[in-house]
């Protein structure tokens, strides 16, 4: 077993080994100056100790091993997101802090359960959007009186090609789909300069009938002002990770909007009028933001996270497109059910 540090350290285990966690997240918790990684969990031993091993931490066998040992403060949980609620709500109840892989759990009741505990306990309860902390997004803000004037609309898109067929997002019993997956990346843009709770207009999802899962889909969202906002999803699209706005006086696109590479000058392409210019911007590390973020946080024991009522926004949002959707390709579900329940007619 390694020999940990001695500093002021938020001790984290990580529970699961999933690909994010081994290629973005757990190298630099193991490298940050205010973390001691102590363990990884995986369902096989041999697995955990390889992962742990390469990362100076244990390797443990069990998730609930590792969620009842005393040597930790923290958890981030890489989970697929039909287990979310049920590890994120032990590892809360055994009095630790908490970073969850987008989304926070699979459906709108699960989430407010999750965050009712954190609040409880005075815990933090974070959502792993890395996204939102690249500091192009702010800078893109600065831009709007300026570049966009008055918005009138937000378009986004998050699509990647096919995955591998054993993934666990072609299975929906853990949560698998794309809305679920990459769908959740321009909903939640969208609320950045969108106001309030948002209008779900109209949705579309595409099931590929022979996994059950949706595979592509579409939504059309309103704000109370009418500023809309058309987004589009999918794991069978050529790669695209873009937002745009469009107001009176011009339109700004944001071209590698969700997972832009840390060492990645990002450019913002301004369209006004017969004028068209690129901004490029900073290059910044998402990744380490987002896990520096919660870790100060976390040392801090501020409670839950100044951002709650925006996963509740998000999950509910969630919720309202997955029950609005037309559904497409799906040989169990008519068209029109959603809508002819959301009207009482069945």
């Amino acid at each position: 077993m390694p020999e940990h540090r001695q500093q002021r350290a938020l001790r984290m285990g990580v529970i699961g080994t999933a690909n994010i966690a081994i290629r973005r997240i757990m190298p630099v918790l193991a490298a940050h100056d205010h973390v001691d990684l102590v363990a990884v969990a995986s369902r096989d031993k041999a697995r955990a100790e390889r992962v742990g091993a390469a990362f100076g931490c244990g390797g443990v066998g069990d998730y609930a091993a590792l969620v009842e040992r005393d040597d930790l403060d923290a958890v981030y949980i890489p989970l697929p997101p039909g287990m979310h609620h049920e590890w994120a709500l032990r590892a809360l109840r055994s009095g630790k802090h908490v970073l969850v892989e987008k989304p926070m759990s699979d459906t709108y009741e699960k989430t407010l359960e999750l965050m009712s505990t954190a609040s409880e306990l005075g815990l933090v309860l974070a959502e792993n959007f890395m996204f939102l902390h690249h500091s192009q997004h702010a800078a893109v803000r600065a831009m709007l009186d300026e570049s966009v004037g008055e918005l009138r609309l937000f378009s986004g898109s998050f699509a990647v090609p096919p995955l591998a067929p054993e993934s666990f997002r072609y299975q929906p019993a853990l949560g698998g789909g794309a809305l679920l997956d990459v769908g959740v990346y321009p909903l939640r843009a969208a609320q950045l300069y969108l106001t309030g709770e948002l209008d779900v207009l109209g949705a579309c999802l595409r099931v590929d009938e022979a996994t059950g899962a949706d595979v592509a889909g579409s939504v059309l969202l309103s704000d109370d002002r009418g500023v809309t906002a058309q987004l589009d999803f999918g794991f069978e699209h050529s790669y695209r990770s873009t937002y745009a706005l469009w107001g009176d006086r011009g339109r700004v696109s944001v071209r590698r909007a969700f997972t832009p590479p840390e060492q990645l000058k990002p450019v913002v392409r301004i369209e006004q009028q017969d004028v068209v210019t690129e901004r490029s911007l900073p290059e910044d590390n998402q990744v380490y933001n987002a896990m520096d973020a919660f870790v100060r946080a976390a040392l801090t024991n501020t409670g839950p996270m100044a951002d709650m009522s925006a996963i509740r926004r998000q999950a509910f949002l969630v919720d309202r497109v997955r029950r609005a959707a037309r559904i497409v390709g799906d040989p169990k579900s008519s068209p029109h059910d959603a809508l002819a329940q959301d009207m009482g007619l069945r």
